[in-house]
Formats: C-alpha cells, sequence, structure tokens
C-alpha cells in the first residue's frame, strides 16, 4: 500500500442497494398521477366537444377537468423532482446567505463603497 498525503482508497464507499419503500411509494405516486392527468385531459377534450355541441353545463365540468388536470401534473412534477433528489440525480439548493444586520448597506451601492 502506497503511504503519503494522496494514499488511500481509489474507489468512494459502496452505495446500498436494494429495495427502498420510499423510492417505491414515490413511484407509484408519481405514477397515479399521470394516469389522472391523461383521464382528466381526455375528459376535458370530451366535455369540450360535448359543450359545443350545445350543452351548457358541460362547459363547467371542462373547467373543473382543465383544473385537475393542471393540479394532477403540478403535483407529478413536483414528485418527480422529489425522486431525483432521492436517487441523487440532483442536489439541494444550498443555504441562503445570512446577512450582518449590524452593518448598514454602504448607499450607492458597490461602485460607491469603493
Amino acid at each position: 500500500m502506497a503511504t503519503g498525503k494522496r494514499a488511500g482508497a481509489r474507489r468512494g464507499a459502496k452505495r446500498r442497494t436494494g429495495f427502498s419503500p420510499r423510492l417505491a411509494l414515490l413511484a407509484l405516486g408519481i405514477t397515479l398521477l399521470v394516469v389522472a392527468w391523461g383521464y382528466l385531459v381526455y375528459a376535458a377534450i370530451d366535455f369540450g366537444a360535448t359543450a359545443r355541441g350545445g350543452e351548457s353545463a358541460a362547459w363547467a365540468f371542462l373547467a373543473l377537468a382543465s383544473v385537475g388536470a393542471v393540479a394532477c401534473l403540478f403535483a407529478g412534477l413536483m414528485l418527480v423532482a422529489r425522486l431525483l433528489r432521492e436517487l441523487g440525480i440532483t442536489s439541494p439548493p444550498p443555504p441562503p446567505k445570512e446577512t450582518e444586520p449590524d452593518q448598514p448597506a454602504a448607499p450607492g451601492g458597490r461602485r460607491a463603497a469603493r
């Protein structure tokens, strides 16, 4: 084995593999929301055709189906983002920088502060 300040293992720690109930639940939620979105879009198209045919109550159902489809798609995309973070593909945003409340900002901006 080599010695020195850069000597060490060439491989990182092994990642734990196996079944993760949390990931399976996220995947199931995404699947259900995408199926619900598809059904609501289909229903909105059907209600739109019915409404154009003269059925005035179908406009309300068209609006409800459209809002439901938007909500399902939004929730599904939020779950996709959470799944990607859980898998380690994306990383969380850095914490916000805390400013010192004791020091007031220089008037005129950075250029005037020079």
